[in-house]
């Protein structure tokens, strides 16, 4: 037998071994991540017009000063406390809940007086709650 070396052309990398590697990554990266679901609160935003809204008789408002006090319909009240803004609320709507009440606070109040004032109107029973926004003056 006569053996001949034959030449062999430059067969390049076997690429087979790398892409089943990287499909085994895949899977293994598939299967170990998890998905979790958020909630989310939709909250929608009161938005400034140029325009000034027309302000209703019958409306109860809820000012806020940059220290957190309150004041009702342009009456102070004695605290900074839940029960009292909730007592105050009863009495200035006389258990209408159906009237519009309007939130209205310094830029420089704590977010808490807010929430505070939202959470009494809330639990009264008022639905129909807005939030005074005022446009930014010129050269601000």
């Amino acid at each position: 037998m006569k053996f001949r070396r034959q030449s062999r052309a430059d067969q390049g990398i076997n690429l087979t071994p790398l892409i089943d590697v990287v499909f085994l990554l895949l899977i293994f990266f598939m299967v170990s991540t998890t998905f979790t679901r958020e909630t989310h609160l939709v909250v929608n935003l009161p938005e400034a017009d140029a325009t000034p809204g027309e302000s209703l008789p019958d409306t109860i408002d809820i000012l806020i000063t940059a220290d957190g006090e309150y004041s009702l319909n342009n009456v102070a009240l004695v605290n900074k406390q839940l029960k009292t803004l909730m007592a105050g609320l009863k009495q200035i709507s006389r258990g209408r809940t159906d009237v519009p009440l309007t939130i209205t606070a310094d830029a420089e109040t704590k977010h808490q007086a807010v929430v505070t004032a939202m959470d009494a109107a809330g639990r009264v029973g008022f639905v129909n709650l807005s939030i005074i926004t005022q446009e930014p003056e010129e050269g601000q």
